[in-house]
């Protein structure tokens, strides 16, 4: 019983290091594919896309209610 326990734990222990081997590879390539700059400049779009949406989505209903609003006197 305990043989199988042990088993066990060591076949969680060997997809964990796998699942982290994968998640580094992956960040390997992205790094190797965009390089750093490109890491940097998609990370600075997304702020800015971010910022645009949240800002200009936050007026967007006062706006169109104001339009029908306006339309309707």
């Amino acid at each position: 019983m305990y043989h199988n326990i042990y088993q066990f734990e060591m076949e969680n222990k060997e997809v964990i290091n796998e699942q982290n081997a994968e998640k580094s590879t992956r960040w390997k390539k992205m790094l190797k594919k965009f390089g750093i700059w490109g890491i940097v400049f998609f990370t600075v779009k997304g702020i800015i896309t971010s910022t645009l949406i949240y800002f200009l989505g936050k007026n967007f209903w006062s706006v169109i209610n104001g339009f029908f609003t306006g339309a309707a006197q």
